[in-house]
């Protein structure tokens, strides 16, 4: 079955891919396998990070991207990470609702994905539904993440490359300037240029790059001026992105963060085995309910209680 289902996957098959984002998120019987099976067909899209503050027209450019892409005859696909209903878990924002006009167009693949309450700005699902996309034949994936200002910082670590947006008018763009979320950019964007203090804006941003680069123009970051609504410096934009993939790929960079992004995912896959693993011979959900009361009576400490309880671990593993 998950033969069959890779085998449509790296077809292009739009349900099987779906079906297999669907497997992942609800973590079912067998995901781990599909993930396996997928990984070996890997490593070949180029994979785009958009992050920045609510209201800073992150989707009215990437509707632009999208369609200038595919102008190029490039296949699309797009996961649009929305915050998380309270009630159903699902995604409140709906990706045909934002992107309605690239529903219909068999070269580009929209997914809106629910945050399920995953900090960073990206669902916790998302590194593994790229691989999906990847396996399946896209050129270009991009995440949108949710927009909750500087707990962003996360789609760094499954992306290539990070487009920052920032946008006058908000009355917080010192606030964004000092967040660790300008860390993160490889491209900086000012959009809706057409307002009053875009040039501003620009300006600050230069000031914090040179800051952060230390004046070496090697480490320079591009900075464009946009307006989604006003169709002014798109075109320069996606020329800008595909210019610095382009870079990345010539100096190393991008062969070397996909390196950190394989570290970074295979320690966390380990961690969360033998964490689940330790929870299980504890049997910690049984029993976490008296651990809280011998530490509500004072009747242990939680840093005795805790080695007391890997010093059991450890024992059972050389037995």
């Amino acid at each position: 079955m998950i033969e069959e289902i890779i085998k449509q996957i790296r077809g292009g098959d739009i349900r099987s891919i779906a079906r297999a984002i669907s497997w992942i998120e609800n973590d079912l019987t067998g995901k781990e396998a599909l993930i396996d099976g997928l990984f070996k067909h890997t490593g070949k899209a180029r994979i785009l990070g958009i992050t920045g503050p609510p209201g800073s027209g992150k989707s009215s450019l990437l509707n632009h991207i999208i369609q200038l892409e595919r102008e190029k005859g490039k296949k699309i696909a797009v996961l649009a990470i929305d915050p998380s209903s309270p009630f159903t878990g699902g995604a409140i924002l709906g990706d045909r609702v934002r992107m309605q006009k690239h529903a219909t167009d068999a070269g580009v693949f929209i997914r809106s994905m629910a945050s399920r309450g995953h900090l960073g700005g990206v669902a916790g699902a998302t590194a593994d539904a790229l691989k999906v996309l990847d396996a399946a034949g896209f050129d270009l994936i991009i995440i949108e993440t949710i927009g909750v200002g500087q707990t962003e910082i996360e789609v760094m670590n499954i992306v290539d490359l990070v487009m920052l947006v920032l946008v006058p008018g908000l009355g917080d763009e010192i606030q964004a300037l000092k967040a660790g979320v300008m860390e993160i950019g490889d491209i900086f964007v000012i959009n809706k240029c057409d307002k009053d203090e875009a040039s501003r804006v620009k300006a600050e941003v230069e000031y914090v790059l040179h800051l952060k680069n230390e004046g070496d123009e090697e480490k320079s970051n591009p900075i464009f001026m946009t307006s989604a609504t006003q169709n002014i410096g798109l075109q320069e934009l996606v020329d800008g992105i595909d210019d610095q993939f382009r870079r990345m790929e010539e100096n190393g960079r991008l062969s070397q963060r996909r390196l950190k992004r394989l570290e970074l995912e295979l320690k966390h896959i380990l961690t969360s085995k033998i964490q689940a693993h330790v929870h299980k011979f504890l049997n910690t959900d049984n029993n976490l309910s008296d651990w809280l009361r011998q530490l509500a009576n004072r009747q242990a400490t939680p840093y005795q209680l805790v080695n007391r309880k890997v010093s059991q671990v450890l024992k059972e593993l050389k037995e």
